[in-house]
């Protein structure tokens, strides 16, 4: 006779539902611990020489970096190569070489902040070249039309960057002229881990939070303001004065976040002159000061 009014085998049921319950939280506890661990021995592991030759051929500016840095660059790569898909499309095969140009560029993002990886990172898609994305455009009056664009690169909230090989080895090859498609994209994948981008990555305090807003606010209106006046022109034309920013990132502050942070890595000494609080600000944010490598 059972004396709890159960049978056996409801007994043997919810046994094993509490055990397994057990085992799922004990899990979800112990998988920060576990991932730091992994993440710190493949840090470990000895940066292979093939991939230290794919970085002073394709990585110029890792070059420019304290010996300290490119260390931490390295481990970086490391476990973003680990724990990072690259999938080719357009019938492009993707190799080491591509895949170490493009870690050494999003993980230089990551140096002076407290992530080693981008957490909601799960793939890199690989274009040959520019992709075409067909896209329903809403229009002021809410009519709605397709609206093609031909596009090198792109990053989603949900864990995937798109990237053009084309547009990556170009933004690579000159480390000082201010575009960079992967810095660009990464710079979104911060930005958007804490929810759809919106020109503000996570901080580490209120106070600077406060900062951010009111600096890149400001800048993002003075640009604005230089647009209307018509104070930027297409560089190589006769009337151009070309601001350090690219209009591009009068967008919307997503955008311009992204293209700040590209002139930060590339141009830092020009934009710690022309701008020196939204330099202050990003340096904040990286963690890091460009200007003085």
């Amino acid at each position: 006779m059972n004396p709890t009014g159960s049978d056996p085998a409801s007994l043997l049921a919810m046994s094993a539902v509490l055990l397994a319950t057990a085992f799922f939280v004990a899990g979800l506890l112990l998988q920060p611990r576990w991932q730091a661990w992994r993440r710190a021995r493949l840090a470990r592991q000895p940066f292979p020489q093939a991939w230290r030759r794919v970085l002073r051929k394709r990585v110029p500016l890792v070059a420019k970096l304290p010996a300290d840095l490119q260390l931490k660059l390295k481990q970086r790569m490391q476990v973003f190569l680990a724990e990072t898909a690259f999938i080719g499309c357009a019938g492009l095969k993707v190799n080491d070489e591509m895949r170490v140009t493009i870690a050494a560029q999003a993980c230089l993002l990551l140096l002076g902040r407290p992530e080693v990886a981008f957490d909601r990172l799960r793939q890199v898609l690989l274009y040959p070249g520019a992709f075409i994305v067909d896209r329903v455009h809403s229009g002021a009056a809410g009519v709605q039309r397709e609206e093609r664009r031909v596009l090198s690169g792109e990053s989603w909230q949900q864990g995937q960057v798109i990237l053009s090989w084309q547009d990556v080895v170009a933004g690579a090859a000159d480390a000082s002229d201010g575009h960079n498609v992967v810095i660009h994209e990464f710079a979104h994948q911060l930005d958007q881990a804490n929810g759809p981008a919106n020109g503000a990555p996570l901080l580490g305090t209120r106070a600077q939070s406060r900062r951010w807003s009111q600096v890149m606010q400001a800048e993002f209106d003075a640009l604005h303001a230089r647009l209307a006046r018509g104070q930027w022109a297409e560089p190589g034309t006769p009337e151009a004065s070309p601001g350090l920013l690219n209009p591009y990132g009068a967008t919307d502050p997503a955008e311009f976040f992204a293209v700040t942070s590209e002139v930060f890595f590339e141009q830092p000494q020009a934009l710690l002159d022309q701008h020196p609080a939204l330099y202050q600000v990003l340096s904040e944010a990286y963690g890091q000061h460009p200007a003085s490598w």
